[in-house]
């Protein structure tokens, strides 16, 4: 049947049926990004894959594009025409202890799905942020508090139920599909709206994790000291650095309000005697000013990176790093070190290599495997979203041209408005087999 009407479209759906100006309309297309604001011609907000199927379906009869989202953090761009797709009431999460899976809908939340898995002794290979959805997360790659010893997090992506640009519900498994299988992991966008997966789930006894801060005037020593650091860090070590312009807000608890800090994340699935040894290097960079490492209940993973719960205005980019050395610390300082007023809110880079470095049986489109780092840069001033934050993210990634990495990675990207010059490719041979999975899945280009 093809429906002529939205009323028409709404009679086939469970959730809801929404245009510009009706009740409702607003708060279902916002999303944890406050800075876009979507305007499609409709909004479903689908309870079922049924209802995701009958919105594609419908769009498609019309020659809509469909654009998607369960948390809107990865949302850069404005939806302004045709249909969104809102999948945050698809929330379910159900944990298998036995076979250490947990299956969660595509508005399941990464804080769900640790809070269920923790009873049972198991955790997901999950984002740094508990309001991150699953599934952005994975289709990007996924890289956490615990990348390098365990990889990203689509490699633990075991199947995935996908709604196609031609309105089929197809399961992407070991045993069936197995080339939609590899595109989901790691390969977005535009294969379609998965709205369920299955992942395998790790036993994780014991963590020791947080964050170590030193004050501005160390923050040189510190990130230099822990370059050098990275060259023979513990295979079971994930560590990454921030500098951190905290706003002198009341929301900002007063330790941090209107500082400059560096902080260091460090996250090491064992023991406390054992993660606080790994550890004292780090606490050796120079004088510390918080100290928040210890043994962490699984469950409280997120206070290793303590990300804003939002929704907050955001403006985000990065790339991938081949390599660092002292001459990156030189660039990176003169842009965001001490006494430095650019206008970006945090600089980070993650530290990648071992696990993160090894595909995994059946393989993946996950990029940027070889990259030993990332780099992210965030602004939360919309004033600055324009212009400043671009222009300055150009004058930065100028000088890191010699470090930048010839992969990408689909959540680790330069932000749409940025004028960089991409140098981060896929490999041809990944961009050539997705992109014949994306004209398989979605002849007509719905999603692209």
């Amino acid at each position: 049947m093809t429906t002529t009407s939205v009323s028409d479209l709404a009679a086939l759906v469970a959730g809801t049926v929404l245009e510009p100006g009706q009740p409702g309309y607003d708060q279902e297309v916002a999303g944890f990004n406050a800075a876009v604001v979507h305007r499609p011609q409709v909004v479903v907000a689908a309870t079922s894959t049924a209802d995701v199927v009958e919105a594609v379906r419908f769009a498609r009869a019309r020659g809509w594009r469909v654009a998607v989202h369960s948390t809107g953090h990865g949302a850069h761009v404005a939806v302004e025409a045709g249909l969104l797709v809102t999948t945050r009431r698809l929330d379910g999460v159900q944990i298998d202890a036995g076979l250490r899976a947990a299956t969660a809908g595509a508005g399941a939340r990464w804080g769900g799905v640790v809070a269920s898995a923790a009873p049972h002794g198991l955790a997901p290979i999950a984002g740094s942020s508990p309001s991150v959805g699953v599934v952005g997360f994975l289709l990007g790659g996924g890289i956490g508090p615990l990348v390098r010893s365990h990889g990203f997090g689509a490699d633990y992506l075991m199947a995935a139920t996908l709604v196609t640009g031609a309105g089929e519900v197809v399961q992407a498994t070991a045993d069936q599909n197995l080339d939609l299988l590899w595109a989901l992991r790691g390969g977005k966008p535009g294969l379609g709206i998965v709205t369920e997966v299955r992942l395998r789930l790790v036993e994780l006894p014991a963590l020791y994790a947080g964050s170590l801060f030193f004050e501005e005037a160390h923050i040189e020593a510190a990130l230099r000291s822990w370059i050098a650091w990275t060259a023979e860090a513990p295979s079971q070590v994930t560590t990454s650095v921030a500098v951190v312009r905290f706003p002198a807000v009341d929301l900002v608890p007063p330790p941090f309000r209107g500082r400059r800090l560096l902080t260091l994340r460090f996250a090491y699935p064992g023991d406390a005697t054992d993660g606080a040894r790994l550890a004292a290097p780090l606490r050796a960079l120079a004088p510390v000013y918080l100290d928040m490492l210890d043994a962490l209940p699984i469950a409280d993973v997120a206070r290793i990176f303590n990300d804003p719960s939002g929704p907050v205005p955001a403006w985000v980019s990065g790339g991938m790093l081949a390599k660092v050395d002292q001459d990156f610390a030189t660039v990176l300082v003169r842009h965001v070190g001490a006494g430095t007023d650019g206008p970006f809110l945090a600089a980070e880079v993650r530290h990648l290599g071992e696990a993160a470095a090894r595909d995994v049986p059946g393989g993946s489109a996950v990029g940027g495997r070889s990259a030993l780092f990332t780099f992210g840069l965030i602004g939360t001033n919309p004033t600055s979203f324009a212009t400043t934050l671009p222009d300055a993210e150009a004058r930065l990634v100028s000088e890191l041209g010699r470090w930048l990495s010839p992969e990408a990675n689909g959540n680790f990207a330069a932000h749409p408005g940025v004028r960089r010059t991409v140098t981060a490719i896929v490999p041809a041979p990944v961009r050539a087999k997705l992109a014949d999975l994306r004209r398989r899945h979605d002849p007509d280009g719905l999603f692209g």
